[in-house]
Order: structure tokens, then sequence, then C-alpha cells
């Protein structure tokens, strides 16, 4: 089919005028090609996976539909299911229908399935690939390149992206490892333009294009220490009886700019806040606000009854804090609450009748929920090291959440920063729309050597690099630059092979040993896990036993420093016998410099393991830690993922594989168990 916009293509499907960038998209993938498509956020490039995927439906193709995050698996899923087609889910700690024609997974469940089973896919037409600028993320990145690499060489792909600039030498990549043809389809163009302002306390509302002019005036004084402000540039910002505060807090900036988001009608607002206290703290001092109309706070009353009886939540739930709040149009949302509570955040979030949502950036990935304008409180956040000023991708990435299409005309993006910010920060970098680049990540784990290995051979392992975005990347480099990256990474996989030698996952002939079958089908703890498996330490622990040192592997407290609890006296030596297990595979990586070595068991969840088993309701679990239940419960979820993994790699005769699902079902109940809320949700 010829990619012409005016004659023999597609222009309407489902009722929507379809724009150029989805037209040529779709006109390259029904010629056979894989597609690479770069558009901002909200530009409609799910669309194209839509019509992908409903086109494969009616030629009864298969099809595999990836993202980086499970909310929007989920999502996925219900769309799919609600449109009557066979559809399948599996996230790890969900599988719903495995050979259904439309499957649901995330990246790292394909990943898995290439390797091991990749006659199951051989009838796969293609799949797509939602937020494909993640192969650049630090921890997860890899992950999407093998995917790429390693996919059986009849599948195509469709490959969605957030607007990046060098969109066409990641398709020239992808060109060079696909046997089919590839199209990049790229897009600037947004439905619906974005306007960007700073919001200065003392000053007020301006252009984020004057950030130059502004700098030059406050390092003249335009702004004073007793907070007034020239007016002659905007309005002068003022509390409820009329004053100008001196705005210290930033709580107190946020809520200055806020109460004039009401007072002009710019509602809803999405608040992007960098740190979960900060969205609960911004949210109830809001929280005083009255959104609703009597008639939107009968709707609101109505659908909150309608969450609780469709979620088999208690009555008592309409009391609780987020549905209080969601009553007056007010919200808050971030990683650290129950599945459960971000579930009915978001329903109440889409319905409509939730005017302002505190946030962090997680509520920017791939979920479809814009707003009229989108605040941010602070361009700062904590990185995993250190803070650090937002980059221009993130930026954009929240502030395409602005603007909703067919009702406004042009999004509100709205910065606040106090003077330091604005003498210090990045602006014109972050306001620039021009996202950085996407770099390789590629490194491969043990799990995937384990599997090269025996298919390649050791020597040949190495072209797997050869094939790797990041050697496509280092071409650009002199020829010195090149040699110093191809030793650094054949080091770097060197060292690995180097580790499962000594610990006896490879034998001669570079076949995997009993050790090694176990290790290549456990994903990220293949290490601890199997030799915790074969040095004896979980056989004979109890069901719960096993559960806390599952948790222990997973767990990981966010806060430096902190052991948690100390287990109960008739736990206290399993943390030591697991201990000195993984403290010799530690030993070994130091010794053959492996750069980022495994992740060491915390057991500061201990008694909140043990109390969960027991029946503990999760509010009264997570009082045992300073964990939030929401952290508490993803945990407890990614410990039953990697229990049933390491039940599905050892021999059935085991009496362990019992053990294993017992302690899969005492953990796997109410809040924890995710098949359960996605089905009755």
């Amino acid at each position: 089919m010829a990619n012409d916009f005016d004659e023999g293509t597609l222009r309407h499907w489902r009722g929507f005028q379809l724009n150029r960038f989805q037209v040529e998209a779709i006109a390259a993938l029904r010629a056979g090609k894989n597609v690479l498509v770069g558009a901002p956020t909200g530009a409609g490039k799910t669309l194209v996976a839509e019509y992908a995927i409903e086109a494969a439906v009616e030629r009864r193709r298969r099809c595999v539909y990836t993202s980086p995050i499970k909310a929007l698996s989920n999502q996925k899923f219900r769309d799919f299911r609600a449109q009557g087609i066979d559809v399948g889910l599996l996230t790890g700690d969900i599988t719903l229908h495995p050979r259904a024609q439309v499957l649901i997974m995330t990246t790292e469940i394909l990943r898995n399935a290439i390797f091991e089973n990749p006659r199951e896919l051989e009838d796969v037409e293609f799949a797509v690939f939602d937020e494909v600028h993640f192969l650049d993320d630090p921890l997860r990145g890899s992950v999407w390149e093998e995917a790429l690499i390693f996919a059986p060489p009849s599948m195509r792909f469709l490959c969605l992206s957030a607007t990046i600039p060098n969109i066409h030498e990641l398709g020239q990549w992808l060109a060079e490892i696909r046997p089919q043809a590839l199209q990049v389809v790229e897009s600037s163009a947004r439905p619906v333009p974005l306007h960007h302002r700073l919001f200065l306390p003392l000053v007020g509302t301006q252009e984020a294009r004057d950030v130059a002019r502004l700098r030059r005036e406050a390092k003249h004084g335009a702004f004073d220490e007793s907070g007034r402000a020239r007016r002659r540039h905007g309005r002068s910002a003022r509390d409820s009886r009329g004053r100008r505060p001196r705005p210290t807090d930033p709580a107190l900036r946020t809520e200055m700019l806020l109460d004039e988001l009401e007072l002009q009608h710019l509602l809803p607002v999405l608040v992007f806040a960098f740190s979960r206290k900060d969205c609960e703290r911004l949210a109830r001092r809001n929280a005083k606000r009255t959104l609703l109309s009597p008639t939107e706070t009968s709707a609101m009353v109505a659908l909150q009854k309608e969450l609780v009886r469709a979620f088999q939540l208690p009555e008592g739930e309409l009391d609780g804090e987020l549905l209080a709040m969601g009553r007056r149009g007010v919200g808050y949302h971030h990683a650290g609450l129950l599945p459960i509570h971000k579930e009915l955040v978001e329903r109440m979030f889409t319905s409509g009748l939730l005017r302002m949502l505190f946030t962090t950036e997680t509520f920017a990935l791939g979920i479809n929920m814009p707003a009229r304008t989108v605040v941010f409180h602070a361009l700062e956040k904590f990185d995993g090291v250190g803070i650090q000023w937002l980059r221009c991708r993130e930026y954009m990435q929240m502030a395409g959440r602005a603007g909703r299409q067919g009702i406004d005309s042009e999004g509100l993006v709205y910065s606040v920063v106090d003077e330091r910010a604005l003498s210090e920060a990045p602006l014109e970098r972050i306001f620039a729309d021009r996202p950085e680049a996407v770099f390789s990540r590629f490194q491969l784990s043990y799990s995937s050597l384990l599997h090269l290995v025996p298919t390649l051979g050791r020597e040949r392992v190495h072209q797997a690099w050869e094939k790797s975005f990041n050697q496509y990347q280092s071409r650009a480099n002199s020829p010195k630059a090149q040699e110093k990256n191809r030793r650094r990474q054949r080091g770097m996989a060197e060292a690995h092979l180097a580790v499962l030698e000594q610990l006896g996952y490879l034998e001669q002939g570079d076949q995997p040993t009993p050790r090694g079958r176990v290790a290549r089908v456990i994903n990220g703890f293949e290490l601890q896990a199997t030799e915790l498996l074969f040095q004896g330490v979980l056989e004979q622990l109890s069901s719960e036993a096993l559960a806390v040192v599952f948790v222990a592997l997973i767990h990981e407290d966010r806060r430096r420093g902190f052991g948690g609890r100390r287990p109960e006296p008739n736990f206290q030596d399993l943390p030591r016998r697991v201990a000195r297990t993984l403290a010799r595979v530690s030993a070994i990586e130091a010794e053959n410099g492996v750069e980022t070595p495994l992740k060491l068991p915390d057991f500061g969840l201990t008694q909140v393991v043990l109390a969960w088993c027991k029946g503990a309701a999760i509010e009264e679990a997570a009082e045992l830690s300073e964990s939030s239940a929401g952290d508490i419960c993803r945990t407890l979820r990614m410990a039953i993922q990697l229990m049933r993994e390491v039940r599905h790699a050892i021999d059935p005769s085991w009496d362990l594989r019992e053990r294993l699902a017992s302690a899969i079902e005492l953990v796997n109940r109410d809040e924890v168990d995710a098949r359960r809320q996605l089905e009755i949700g």
C-alpha cells in the first residue's frame, strides 16, 4: 500500500479522523514493515497499535503488546477485553489465558519467552513495544534490547516512543538487526498545543520564554525579601485574605498558584511532586477546598459507592481519607499506595470529577489521563543518587498530560520556581522541547548468558553485543574509543561467565549444569535463588520461613541505613545462613570485577511477612514496619513471582515444590492478590 496521505490510504477509523503520522504508520504496517513511531505524549500513538492489533485479530493472527509498567498492561487488557478480543495477560503476578490471540505482557516476560519457549512465539505476527525509549533505563533497558535482538525472525515490531532526537539512529539500528524493512514515522505536532509558564510567588505568572529577562531582573533586585514585587510584569499573588505572604514554604508557593487556577477555572489540574510525602502533604493542605458543585458531589458519592461495591471493599472505605478527599474534588496518587487505592483514585480521575490530583511522575507513564493544566511543584528530584534537575524528556512526558483533546484549545503547564531555581536551574534546557537522546544500557545478565552460551558457544556469545544498540552507537566514536568500548563490553561478559563457571553453572562444552538450568529461567535474582536452593538453605523450611526468605531477597528499604525491625527469635539464624551463602557469591563477583554486584537480602520485613501469613490485615502488618502498605504489597507480589519462577524451575519430584505452593497461597490473598483485583474490577 502506498504511503500517500491523499490517495489509497485509510483516513478514518473507529470514528477518528487519522492524522498524517497515523496514516503513514498504518500504511507501513499493511506493507509488511517494522515501524518505529515517535510522537509527543497524547498525540495518538496507541491508536496505531490498536489498529494493528484489530487488523491481526481479523486475520486470525496472534500478536503481543508489551509495556514498561504493569498498570498500563492491566489497562490495555481491560480495553481489549471490553472490545470482545481474545486477550491474555502475563505480568509475572498475573497469568490469564496465556494462549490467547492477543497477549498483553511486560517486556521482561516477552524476553523470557523468547529465550525459554521461542516456538511458542512462532505464530506471533508482531509485537507492539510501547515506550520503547525505555531501553535507556539503567536498570531495565537491556531487557528491551535483548527482546528486539533475539525475537524470532518472523516476528515484526511496532515500536512506540516519545519524541527523541535520535529516533532515526534507533530506527537504523532496528533495520540492521531485524530482517524486515523498517519505516520511521515521526511527528512533532500535538493535537493540543502546550503553553509553558513560570509561577514566581512574589511576581505571579510569567511566560517560560522570558527566563533570561526574569533572571536579569532578579539579579538587579526586582524581587525584594519583604515580598513586594514589581507589578508591571504580572499580578502579585495574594492569599485568600488579600495579603501578600512571604512564600518561604514550597507548599505555600504551590498553594498560591492553585488559588489562581481555581479562580480562573483552569481545572482539572495534575500537580507533579517528586516525593510521596510532598504529594500527601499538598493534598491535605488543599483538601479544604470545595471543588465540586452539589450535583457533582452527588455524582462522586454514587461513583464511590459503585467502586466500593465492585471491588468488594468494606463500607468503611467510604470514610477513608482518599474517598473523603475525592468528595471535595481532591486526591493524591503515588507508588506507596495500595494497588486498590491507586485504582480508586484513577477511576475517580477518569470520571472527570477529581479536579486537583497530586501525584508523582509514575502517573505520566502510558496511562491516558490528561488534565486541563499541569503544575510542577518543583523542577528537581532525587534520582537514586542525589537531587538533580529534571531532564527535558522527563519534563515533557509529564507536561504532555496537559490539554484534553476535543475539550481544550491548549494545555497549560506551570512550573513553580523560587529565586534559587530561577538562578540555578537549567530552565532553557528543561523547556527547550528537545528531549535528550536515547543511549544503550546493554549488559547481558547471568540468565541471558546461560541461554546464549549453550546455543552460540562461549566465543560467539560476544556476537550478541555486536548486534546491540550500544555497538551501533559506538560507531560514531573514534576507532580508539570503539575498541575501548568493545573491550569493556567483552570484559563485563567475561566477568559474568567466570562467576558462572566458578559457581558451577557451566561445565565443559559450555553446557549448563543443573544449577545453570535452574538459574536461566529465573529473572533478576537468578544467583541468589539458585544458590540458596542448591546449598540446601531452603530445605526443611516451613512455608512461612520460605516467604520470609523470598521477601528478603526482594525487599530493599527506601531509606539508607534503616535495617528494619529484627526477626523473631525463631528466625534469627535464618538471616545468618542466607547471608553466609550469598556472601560467597559476592566475594566471587568482586574477585572477577563484576561492576554491578548482586543485591543482598534485607530481612527488615520479617515481622510483616509473619503477621501477613497469620492473617493480619495489610494495615496491621504495615504497622510493624516503616515501609508503606503499598510498598509492602508490591514486595509481596514480587516475592510471589519469584517463588513461582523457582517452583517452575525445579524438578517436580522435589517436596520443596509443595511448600513453595503453600507459601504462595499464604501470601497471595486480599490486597496482594493481583489477579483477584483485576477480575473484580
